[in-house]
């Protein structure tokens, strides 16, 4: 019997191994008939990927540029995992418009000891559950109630720049920093409900804790020997990362149950519903919605809401920080476009050229909003995203086969010649609705698209044009960098190296300067 069963195991083991290695013999197969570099066996490509930041985001751009010309598919190894990078529209539209490839990556794994499985890194029913709660709280009757806070911190930004502008003067100085801090401070309010004065503390444990746990985040992401949980937990960095999740689950906690608590004291008190709330004077936070939605914990548990209180904060903080900096410098480079946007500024407030903006003025910022997606084309804030392949697909005349990772890289994809002509040139003229006619659904992706797009992107184009338009309406900016010269790093986000330097001139008051143009037409 010891002998039959031996015999069985050794047999069945045998057979696991066959079906594994015909598996994978399809698998190598096809992925070798897409044009790439060449892999080393078991390596595949990582000793030319395991290079820096910089280093890394230039050589797959290198890649996708070298061998994804023809078709915009092309492929590569890192180790026994094989990768296609997708740079055409036709090839991305072939992943991100269906339903059945909707599965984040295993890079996005690293992102769960802080986000738990919220909205970005949920799959299959529990993300169409959480997608179909959570697409309420971004009603245009919601972000409305936000326009407070955009308006609040952004004035608070450009008292810094200016104050920055007299400091640096022609030096100038980085804006990347400040704005970071301003919508660090956007986003907690918004999603929680708190001020953390990121703007005036920047050292806060808080604001620490966002910054540290997105660097070792991207350390797992490139770094082979930090990727098992295994290994990774006998690291100094699994100690440094368990302490800032002390940090940030903590405030994401206290928050809660403090909103739980003041939500209830007030709803007994008005015996008023959310729709009543909505069309009162109280802002709600992104946190009350949340709380509203989960039904007591029928629907979402104190757990659930954290994750995706966490989710809105890591996505909504960096990814916007970094629009803003890039269409300030973008702007900065181009005096005929930035006076066109003080044109249309000046145009939108003559009436009052002291008053805060509304939805409507935000609404009225054509060229600026054009200008803002010209800048997301060049720089967009996600430079690439992934998706797990769990069903061959075909992409042109290739077909990818199932356990591969599809990375849309986003950045090359924007410089496509045949949809956007000259793609080096800022050139906000390319989104006026007449120029957009036509165009492919699936060149431009800034905010993903198809059934994964970012859920917040109306959020954060409000958000970016009413900070964009409070230093506009006070400042005229010249850029100090070349775009040559810029090193990128190709992180979680896309940003300069050495940041972007620019120089800060007030501007005169558009009311004296219409009082000057009288006088002199009266003379």
């Amino acid at each position: 019997m010891a002998s039959l069963s031996v015999l069985l195991l050794t047999a069945l083991a045998a057979l696991l191994v066959a079906r594994w290695w015909w598996r994978r013999r399809r698998l190598v197969a096809l992925m070798e008939r897409i044009p790439g570099p060449f892999a080393l066996p078991l390596l595949g490509n990582t000793l030319e990927q395991t290079v820096e930041h910089d280093e890394l985001f230039v050589r797959l751009n290198g890649i996708t540029q070298l061998f994804g010309r023809q078709h915009g598919v092309c492929r590569t190894w890192f180790c026994t995992q094989p990768y296609v990078l997708l740079s055409s529209p036709d090839a991305v539209e072939c992943v991100l418009a269906s339903n059945r490839h909707t599965d984040k990556s295993d890079e996005y794994l690293y992102l769960r000891p802080w986000l738990g499985t919220g909205l970005l890194t949920s799959w299959g029913a529990k993300w169409h559950r959480r997608r179909k709660v959570l697409t309420p709280a971004f009603h245009f009757r919601i972000l409305d109630d936000f326009i407070d806070v955009f308006r609040e911190q952004a004035d608070v930004l450009a008292d810094r720049f200016v104050q920055q502008a007299e400091q640096a003067g022609r030096r100038g100085f980085n804006v990347f920093p400040l704005v970071t801090l301003c919508t660090l401070d956007i986003i907690c309010e918004t999603a929680m409900g708190r001020k953390v004065h990121a703007q005036v503390d920047s050292e806060s444990p808080y604001v620490r804790a966002v910054y540290d746990m997105a660097e070792i985040v991207l350390t797992r992401q490139s770094t082979v020997w930090y990727q098992p949980d295994w290994l990774f937990r006998l690291t100094p960095m699994y100690r440094r990362q368990q302490a800032c999740l002390r940090d940030l689950h903590g405030f994401s906690n206290k928050m809660i149950l403090e909103r739980k608590e003041e939500f209830r004291r007030s709803r007994d008190q008005r015996g008023q519903d959310l729709d009543d709330d909505l069309g009162s004077k109280k802002r709600l936070a992104f946190l009350d919605l949340l709380i509203e939605a989960s039904q007591d914990g029928a629907v979402l548990s104190d757990e659930d809401i954290r994750e995706e209180v966490d989710t809105f904060m890591f996505e909504g903080h960096d990814t916007t920080s970094a629009a803003i900096s890039w269409c300030t410098f973008l702007i900065g480079c181009d005096p005929h476009v930035q006076r066109q946007v003080h044109a249309e500024l000046d145009d939108i407030f003559a009436d009052d050229p002291d008053r805060g903006v509304t939805m409507k003025d935000l609404n009225d910022m054509k060229y600026l909003e054009c200008c803002i997606k010209e800048a997301l084309r060049l720089y967009p804030s996600v430079p690439a995203f992934a998706r797990s392949l769990r069903e061959d697909v075909q992409i042109g005349p290739y077909t990818v086969p199932a356990g591969t990772t599809a990375m849309i890289v986003v950045y090359m994809l924007h410089r496509n010649a045949e949809v956007f002509p000259e793609p080096e040139v800022f050139n906000p003229d390319r989104f006026l609705p007449d120029n957009c006619v036509g165009r492919h659904p699936f060149a431009y992706v800034p905010f993903s698209a198809g059934p994964r797009n970012c859920i917040g992107q109306k959020f954060a184009l409000l958000e970016e044009k009413a900070v964009l338009s409070a230093l506009l309406r006070r400042l005229r900016f010249e850029s100090l960098d070349r775009r040559e010269d810029l090193t990128l790093h190709g992180e979680l986000i896309i940003r300069p190296k050495d940041g972007l330097r620019v120089r800060a001139f007030a501007r005169p008051h558009p009311s004296k300067t219409a009082s000057k143009t009288a006088t002199a037409v009266n003379k």
